[in-house]
């Protein structure tokens, strides 16, 4: 199977190929300029992989949420070379992917992934491990405060553990010393791979025309766009 990830929604861009048995991950320095790099990075992506463009069964790219701006670059990247390929387009929940890719990294009975919204605001969703051990596709988000974020993770389940990147910039003053953090440097369009695998394998992939980003809000103009 040939498949390339795009994952840009927020902090970092990268891009990766699967090719067989194969990973080929390729990072952009400068998120900000995702719209100018992200197309290059696809094609040093392919040419380090030893990946044609012709060879890709699909792409998958991050869906969100995230950075609004983000979302719309990576997803009309994924979309142009899904529609010039003539091959399918598979959307993989942000949130989901990121408690996945961190199953590794902690024994917790419960993770919740946290990507940062507006200011003040988080988006979030709490996912029991044994749910994502099994690859029960889940596709769950909220969006609230810090103490949202908090109080989800204690009904998850004790010792949870909030999956983010950049768990530095949280705010301080934690209540619950059984919540942990985990700090997501690992995530990538690698972290895509294995359930956009799956997705394509169970028949999940569409046509491009059928993809939006999942935003989770509502745009409003003249507002700043995170």
């Amino acid at each position: 199977m040939h498949l390339l990830a795009i994952e840009c929604t927020h902090v970092s861009l990268s891009v990766a190929v699967m090719n067989g048995d194969q990973v080929t991950l390729v990072a952009g320095s400068e998120w900000s300029r995702a719209a100018e790099t992200v197309l290059p990075l696809v094609q040093q992506a392919l040419d380090c992989s030893g990946t044609s463009k012709e060879q890709l069964d699909a792409v998958a790219v991050s869906s969100g949420p995230g950075s609004f701006t983000a979302l719309r670059i990576g997803m009309s990247a994924a979309k142009g070379l899904a529609y010039g390929l003539g091959v399918p387009l598979i959307p993989v929940p942000t949130l989901h992917a990121l408690a996945l890719a961190a199953l590794p990294f902690t024994v917790a009975p419960a993770l919740v992934s946290v990507i940062p919204s507006r200011r003040g605001e988080y988006y979030y969703a709490r996912y029991p491990r044994t749910a994502l051990e099994e690859g029960a596709a889940i596709d769950e988000c909220a969006r609230g405060s810090f103490g949202e974020v908090l109080h989800a993770a204690g009904k998850a389940a004790r010792e949870s553990v909030l999956v983010a990147r950049r768990t530095a910039d949280f705010p301080s003053g934690i209540e619950d010393s059984a919540i942990g953090f985990l700090d997501a440097d690992f995530f990538s369009a690698a972290s895509l791979l294995p359930e956009a695998a799956r997705l394509f394998g169970s028949g999940m992939s569409l046509f491009p025309a059928e993809v939006t980003p999942a935003y989770r809000q509502m745009f409003v103009p003249g507002s700043r766009k995170e």
